[in-house]
């Protein structure tokens, strides 16, 4: 008995002491694999740039208040404990959740095979660069995928489709200047038929959706927006019942929205807009009951909308705008009772407005403008006083709208212009407290301006103009102090002008042109300190101008034509620094044109037409630029300007003895100057038309000859080589087919740009040729875009041109430098754009004959300090004859030359037209171009092209008004460049379209 106990006793210790081993070896391997995740994790915190790696300081093996005399093992601690990290019941790491702290590195340092229990891994918002390595596959067990906002490159790898338990896959969003996730989107992602939510939206995905995609059951979001994505939508789509948002808007798609897509009947969110989608509207979209947004908004899609839209009784947003969709608007519309946004502008609906959308009661943004609606503004609109926003514009609605609208609390915008409706307008507008803006211009209105309209305090823009308003302009209109736009143009207005305007000290814009104003101009006005625009023309404004005017700093355009102002005209104009449009044409200004318009370098339109002004005229280019129009009608005008005698004794407005010998011997020596350019001139283009052989030899043993233009006298041929030591490279900013360009330093502190050209051999004339045409042609043209011309010298070992140096260089550099590129925002790009057509309408149109830049590109284009624009390199340049057929050789710029040009040679000014609509382009997107061009060949596809493709990724995407100014000016560049010439506007058409 005793034995057997003793026996049991021994077995027991045995047993206890092998379950202690086999205990103590899974501790061990767990502690292993605990330690090389650990280690793992910290050569990936290693990897990381040293700004980023300072982020993460609780990743160590020991503990920061660690003693000295804790034992090693004691000390250590592991990744269980790390910030950002999670680990289950046996110490193994699930989990890493690492979004919004700044991390910056690359994923192929991380070991991802040393995870196989990682079921969540979330890096988003950080500033991960490169591509996602193919090692994810070894990630078995991962639910959860989330690498979005980052910079990540590259394709999407095509192991993401061996992680079968993967249920949530957010790779959106990832770019690093240009580069973005990009590629094929892999098929074998339909593999992953656990998966729930797939975003791939904000990249550069290319190709088709995967045909199989049908495949993924289980999903429920689906996002593959603002990507490049072409073909169908495939029919498979309908495999996907539980699908709650499905987003492709912002892609390249094209076809017919498919049928099967009536079987997703749990879908929340559709948008397929901004793609070239065509066909109708499928009757099956009626059934998605739940939906809460519908967006097939900029496609290409037509017909009618169908009846049972009625049936979407859950529907928030419905927004079908920029498609070609007809007929009316069904009256099931009404049954919607929850829109609230209805946006149908620009398609050709016809017909009434239902009387139904009265039930609309939740609308706040109504949107039908630019369609062909027709007759009587429903009454019902007055019961939706949840409105904040009204555009009912550019359509044909007619009647009195007295009864139509009601009262609206919240609405700010309201805009009925470009239609045929009558009646008076109504003083309810005056009571809704929040309107910021009121357009009835181009309608047939009548009556007075009503008195309470004034009370809306928060009124920002109020356009009248056009209508048959008669009355005073109200004096209370001194109350609306947050008024930036005032319109009244075209109306019947009368009397004075209320002193109560100058309290208006948020006015930029004024235009009370075109009525029956009298008396004299206020000096309040003086006191609109923010105004760049005051149009008071077609008036009965009499007395003189207000001195006070000169106290409008920021006044760009001043245009008092058609009245019966008199006096001279004020010198206090020329303190309008920032002033570019003076128009004082037809009125009573006598005495002398103020000399000090010769210093107001802004200035480049002037109209001093129709006055009693004596004389001479300013010696400065922009009255020079104007030409005899804007200066005829006039008494006693003299000066160097074309069609005007020149300022003698007998035409000078009474001058003293003593001014008026100075006066004539200033004009002698002018006469000799003149005289000396035109010999000057004369001769080389003898000598051009003498045998080249000849020529050398003669330009050997002639001393060189240097012509002056301007730039005080100052330059000689010595300085400039000096300035650039014989045009040593260093110096060199600019190589051209033609010649190199040299910035040069001269002794008086002055900077200017030399053009040097390539030195003619004996037996090739063609660069001389070329010298001589820019010459003739920057002697001949003078406008505020086109480079200033300084003088040219012409010698046996080199001839060169001298202009004007500009800071930022030619437009090319600009937007191929990183750094540059984004300081040249939105608004510059649109004035230089701007700068560029005003050159070119000159050009063609005030130039006799016109002359043909031929080789309008980037290049050629340089930006001053301002980034205003200015037009070089006329080397090429032709003068158009209306005697010949005007035939040239091929010449221009890869990518910018007109189609025509190549195979008809013949010039006309529709090949410069072409090459602009080309460099604008190049300008909003940032880059040449010609890559995508072919798949926009004509003006209809151009509508379906995203605002996002089209604009330079390098800068923030712009605001709402300057979309509106980039998306005419795109449309405005998709005319210039269609294939027929004759299709093409002229670029005075251009620059007016512009301005709009």
């Amino acid at each position: 008995m005793a034995l057997r106990t003793l026996n049991t006793h021994v077995i027991l210790q045995n047993v206890g002491l092998l379950v202690m081993l086999l205990l103590l070896n899974i501790s061990h391997s767990f502690a292993s694999d605990y330690t090389e995740e650990a280690y793992s994790l910290l050569n990936w915190k290693a990897s990381l740039q040293k700004d980023s790696g300072s982020i993460l300081p609780s990743w160590t093996l020991y503990p920061i208040n660690a003693t000295n005399d804790s034992s090693h093992s004691e000390a250590k601690i592991g990744p269980c404990t790390w910030s950002g990290i999670h680990c289950n019941h046996a110490r193994r790491v699930v989990g890493i959740n690492l979004t919004h702290i700044g991390l910056k590195g690359m994923l192929q340092e991380f070991s991802f095979p040393m995870f196989p229990y990682l079921s969540y891994l979330d890096l988003s918002f950080n500033e991960f660069f490169g591509i996602i390595p193919p090692q994810i596959r070894n990630l078995s067990k991962l639910e959860y995928l989330d690498f979005s906002f980052n910079q990540l490159n590259g394709p999407i790898p095509i192991e993401v489709g061996q992680l079968s338990s993967l249920k949530h896959l957010i790779l959106s969003t990832n770019y690093l200047s240009t580069n973005y996730l990009n590629g094929l989107i892999p098929v074998s992602l339909c593999n992953l038929t656990n998966l729930v939510t797939l975003y791939l939206w904000n990249n550069s995905l290319l190709g088709s959706i995967p045909p199989l995609i049908g495949n993924m059951n289980s999903l429920s979001n689906l996002d593959m927006s603002e990507n490049y994505l072409s073909g169908v939508i495939p029919p498979s789509i309908g495999n996907l019942s539980t699908l709650r948002i499905f987003y492709l808007h912002h892609n390249k798609l094209f076809g017919s929205i498919p049928s099967e897509i009536a079987n997703l009947k749990s879908l929340l969110y559709l948008a397929l807009s901004t793609n070239r989608l065509n066909g109708r509207i499928p009757l099956y979209l009626g059934n998605l009951t739940n939906l809460v947004t519908l967006y097939l908004f900029r496609n290409s899609l037509s017909g009618f909308i169908p009846q049972n839209i009625g049936n979407l009784k859950s529907l928030l947003d419905l927004e079908f705008s920029s498609n070609h969709f007809s007929g009316v608007i069904p009256h099931s519309i009404g049954n919607l009772s929850s829109l609230q946004y209805l946006y149908l502008y620009n398609n050709e609906f016809s017909g009434s407005i239902p009387y139904e959308i009265g039930n609309l009661m939740n609308l706040v943004s109504l949107e039908l403008n630019v369609n062909h609606f027709l007759g009587l503004i429903p009454i019902s609109l007055r019961n939706l006083t949840s409105l904040v926003r009204v555009r009912l514009n550019r359509n044909h609605f007619s009647g009195d709208i007295s009864n139509a609208f009601g009262i609206y609390p919240n609405l700010t915008f309201l805009d009925l212009s470009h239609n045929n409706l009558s009646g008076e307008i109504s003083s309810n507008w005056g009571k809704c407290p929040q309107l910021g803006t009121l357009n009835f211009s181009f309608n047939n209105f009548i009556g007075s301006i009503p008195p309470k309209i004034e009370d809306s305090s928060q009124l920002y823009e109020l356009d009248l103009s056009f209508n048959h308003i008669i009355g005073e302009i109200p004096i209370e209109f001194g109350k609306l102090n947050s008024l930036n736009k005032l319109i009244l143009r075209g109306n019947k207005l009368s009397g004075h002008l209320p002193l109560e305007l100058g309290s208006l000290t948020e006015l930029e814009y004024l235009d009370l042109s075109t009525n029956r104003l009298s008396n004299s101009i206020p000096e309040t006005l003086g006191y609109l300190l923010k105004l760049h625009y005051l149009n008071l023309s077609n008036n009965k404004f009499s007395l003189e101008v207000p001195t006070q005017i000169e106290k409008l700093d920021h006044l760009s355009e001043l245009d008092f034509s058609h009245n019966f102002l008199r006096g001279e005209i004020p010198h206090q104009l020329c303190n309008l620094e920032s002033l570019e449009n003076l128009n004082l044409s037809h009125n009573k200004f006598s005495g002398l044109i103020p000399s000090c318009f010769e210093g107001m370098h802004s200035l480049s339109h002037i109209d001093l037409s129709y006055n009693e002004l004596q004389g001479p005229i300013p010696n400065s280019t922009t009255f020079q630029d104007a030409g005899m129009e804007a200066l005829q009608g006039n008494k006693g005008l003299c000066g160097n300007v074309k069609g005007f005698p020149s300022c003698t004794s007998s035409t000078l407005y009474k001058p003293s003895s003593r001014k008026k010998w100075v006066v004539i011997g200033l004009l002698v020596l002018g006469g000799f100057c003149v005289l000396f350019v035109v010999i000057a001139v004369f001769i080389i283009l003898q000598r051009q038309k003498r045998d080249s052989q000849k020529q050398e030899i003669a330009c050997v043993n002639t001393p060189q000859l240097l012509l002056v233009l301007s730039f005080e006298g100052k330059f000689v041929h010595e300085e400039i080589i000096r300035a650039t030591n014989n045009f040593d490279s260093k110096y060199c900013i600019g190589e051209g087919a033609q010649g190199n360009v040299f910035k040069a330093e001269l002794q008086s502190g002055d900077v200017i740009a030399v053009k040097k050209f390539h030195s003619p051999l004996s037996s090739e004339i063609v660069n001389q040729q070329e010298f001589l045409n820019e010459i003739k042609a920057l002697t001949e043209i003078r406008h505020r875009n086109i480079v200033k011309f300084y003088g040219f010298c012409s010698h046996v070992r080199h001839s060169f041109v001298i202009y004007e140096y500009f800071e930022r260089g030619s437009l090319a550099i600009i937007l191929s430098n990183e750094t540059t590129a984004k300081e040249f925002g939105w608004r510059m790009r649109i004035n230089a754009i701007k700068n560029i057509a005003d050159a070119l309408s000159y050009l063609h149109h005030d130039c006799c004959p016109p002359i043909v830049h031929r080789d309008l590109s980037s290049k050629n284009i340089l930006l001053d300090l301002e980034y205003i624009a200015h037009v070089s390199d006329f080397g090429t340049a032709k003068f158009l004859k209306t005697d010949s057929s005007n035939w040239s050789e091929l010449v221009g710029t890869y990518g910018y030359v007109a189609p025509e040009f190549s195979y008809t040679m013949r010039v006309t000014e529709k090949c410069d037209v072409y090459s602009f609509g080309v460099l604008a382009l190049e300008v909003i997107k940032g880059k040449n171009p010609r890559h995508f061009l072919s798949s926009i060949a004509s003006p209809s596809s151009n509508m379906n092209i995203s605002l996002h493709e089209m604009l330079d990724s390098r800068l923030p995407f712009p605001s709402l008004d300057i979309q509106e100014k980039l998306i005419s000016m795109l449309e405005v560049a998709f005319l210039c460049k269609v294939e027929n010439p004759e299709s093409r506007p002229t670029m005075w058409r251009v620059c007016q379209m512009l301005c709009k």
